[in-house]
């Protein structure tokens, strides 16, 4: 009697075109997931940044006119060993009046302040810009820049 050839085993497991399209579709997921945390990243770093630079400028501000009067000009100077870069314009402050208002008689005045503080190289999302007012007393004479 004869014996019939017994049936081939299928071999079970991945074709090696498997393997590869299951490569392929995981370094494209670890890309995106890889480019979405940087941009997190840079999104953290420039929050930080601002939220200093906030720091900063509020600790200027609040100095501005202590201890020395307050005269219309610009000044300029730097925080943190040059990481962060400031300018400040002081100029009289004049309201809106209707044309036919007298003007106002002598007196204190009130000075604008425009700060602005830089940090990175300057971009428009690397500035913040502050204004303020602050009460100059009468004797002061000021002179419009």
């Amino acid at each position: 009697m004869r014996r019939r050839p017994a049936p081939a085993r299928r071999q079970r497991g991945y074709s090696l075109l498997e393997v590869i399209v299951a490569f392929a579709l995981l370094a494209l997921a670890l890309g995106l997931l890889l480019g979405t945390l940087s941009g997190a990243t840079r999104q953290v770093r420039w929050s930080g940044d601002a939220g200093r630079a906030a720091l900063h400028a509020q600790s200027l501000l609040d100095t501005v006119g202590v201890g020395e009067a307050l005269e219309p000009g610009r000044r300029d100077g730097e925080f943190d060993d040059g990481r962060y870069r400031w300018s400040l314009q002081v100029r009289p402050w004049a309201e809106p009046l209707p044309p036919a208002t007298p003007a106002p008689a002598a007196g204190p005045r009130l000075l604008e302040l425009a700060l602005t503080v830089q940090w990175g190289d300057g971009g428009p999302r690397e500035r913040l810009e502050l204004r303020s007012l602050r009460l100059a007393p009468a004797g002061n004479t000021l002179v419009m820049p």
